[in-house]
């Protein structure tokens, strides 16, 4: 059972900072690592290029790279309503990353619940995977849910559900 973060006013507060230190803790290594390599450099151009390409790592690793997340209450009534898959997903994820970037512009048709970020979300995803955390997992309308999907099968329920 998933303790209510709502009880109380302190709780929900301390709760929402660990969600998004959670969330952002890599992509705040990059960024720090990115400085500290940069710092290192004795040329400017080459301190550049290596901040740039930490924050693009950053950027990749971050909740940025994805379409923005739903809570998986709202996911699941939207996908209810409209038919289209939830992907639920974590941040860091190298899986959840390959998925997003094979899909394209085509990702944003899913309804993406992050489940660091909503524990219910990561109550729902235990729920259909039975007890595993395993991302990123699907759940489409017309199927059952499917753990690590390959980018073309997700792709084909998108453009059922337009």
């Amino acid at each position: 059972m998933v303790p209510c973060p709502a009880s109380d006013k302190d709780g929900l507060v301390s709760t929402s900072i660990r969600q998004v230190l959670r969330s952002w803790w890599l992509a705040s290594l990059m960024v720090v690592c990115g400085v500290l390599v940069a710092v290192a450099q004795g040329r400017l151009w080459t301190a550049i290029t290596a901040l740039l390409i930490f924050a693009a790592v950053a950027f990749v690793l971050s909740r940025l790279a994805f379409p923005r997340s739903v809570d998986a209450a709202q996911a699941q009534q939207r996908s209810a309503r409209d038919g289209r898959p939830i992907v639920y997903w974590r941040p860091g994820c190298r899986y959840c990353l390959r998925l997003r970037l094979r899909l394209g512009r085509s990702a944003a048709a899913a309804h993406w619940v992050s489940i660091w970020r909503d524990p219910l979300g990561a109550a729902a995803l235990r729920a259909v995977t039975g007890g595993e955390e395993t991302v990123p997992t699907v759940v489409a309308v017309d199927s059952e849910p499917v753990v690590n999907p390959q980018p073309g099968w997700l792709r084909q329920r998108l453009e059922r559900s337009r």
